[in-house]
């Protein structure tokens, strides 16, 4: 019998799952919304509860369809979502985090991110986060795609230091925060969330993952979202728009990689030697 998913803690105590189901580039076509919307039930029937989307994602689009997808099931879901930076002033992100329930059709979300850094001072954006985090219209809040230095700044800011969590880019082509942003967010509990997994298609025709995969009977895709969930402390949320992938993301869960493989995979995708500046998609 597979596992069941596994979980880690924030640094709250709460349990999140290690592995999701992403949702970038999802409600953005028509024809393909009730594929997308088997894929996300099938998953959570496999036990992939943890979903991640955004405003941004089809500008609302994803959002709707998985209010489609979980129906009646919001309580076996760990929901997150995310607020476009100019939406997260004070009043912005409030009013913004209204809509995003309103489209998903739940009155919480378990995590609320801010996508990205924008303009607006963080102390806005983290006010905002705190009274909504008050009002119970979410459970917790974290950022995405900070680096070290906006980590440091955040954390000093009122509100700071109850961020949950950082959902950045990393994958076996993309390992520059393990030189310091990952170490910074594991020294103090902070879980990473790592989006595009398999770098948008193009880690699949890499010949040492192909190789590895071809021995082991997986998909090339299931070793490098297997080599992300041997890392400490990361979250993997590949995207799930097809019932294919969603059942070899699941099964990515009982895939261990051997010291033998992840020094291959070391030697064909080195840590960095020196700091990189954070990488986005």
């Amino acid at each position: 019998m597979e596992s069941a998913v596994r979980t880690l803690k924030l640094p709250s105590g709460q349990s999140i799952p290690v592995l999701g189901m992403g949702t970038w580039r999802m409600g953005e076509n028509t024809r393909h919304r009730q594929s997308e919307i088997n894929a996300l039930r099938h998953g959570l029937d496999l036990g992939l509860s943890l979903i991640d989307t955004a405003e941004m994602y089809g500008e609302g689009g994803a959002e709707e369809a998985i209010a489609e997808a979980i129906g009646d099931r919001r309580s076996e879901v760990f929901l997150v979502s995310k607020v476009y930076p100019h939406n997260a002033s004070q009043q912005g992100a409030i009013a913004a985090c209204e809509r995003s329930l309103k489209r998903l059709k739940t009155d919480y979300l378990d995590l609320y991110l801010l996508h990205w850094r924008g303009s607006i001072p963080l102390t806005e954006t983290l006010d905002a986060f705190v009274r909504l985090q008050q009002a119970g219209k979410i459970r917790r809040y974290g950022v995405s795609n900070f680096d070290v230095e906006d980590m440091e700044e955040a954390s000093q800011l009122s509100g700071g230091r109850a961020i949950a969590t950082n959902q950045v880019l990393y994958n076996l082509m993309r390992r520059g925060i393990e030189w310091d942003l990952l170490p910074w967010c594991r020294q103090r509990g902070i879980p990473i969330m790592a989006y595009s997994p398999i770098e948008q298609g193009r880690l699949l025709n890499n010949r040492t993952l192909q190789s590895i995969a071809q021995q082991r009977g997986v998909t090339p895709a299931q070793v490098a979202i297997a080599w992300l969930l041997h890392q400490e402390n990361a979250i993997v949320i590949p995207k799930s728009s097809r019932i294919t992938h969603v059942e070899q993301n699941y099964a990515a869960l009982d895939l261990k990689l051997s010291v033998e493989e992840l020094a291959t995979l070391d030697t064909v995708f080195p840590p960095p030697t020196k700091p990189v500046p954070l990488e986005m998609l």
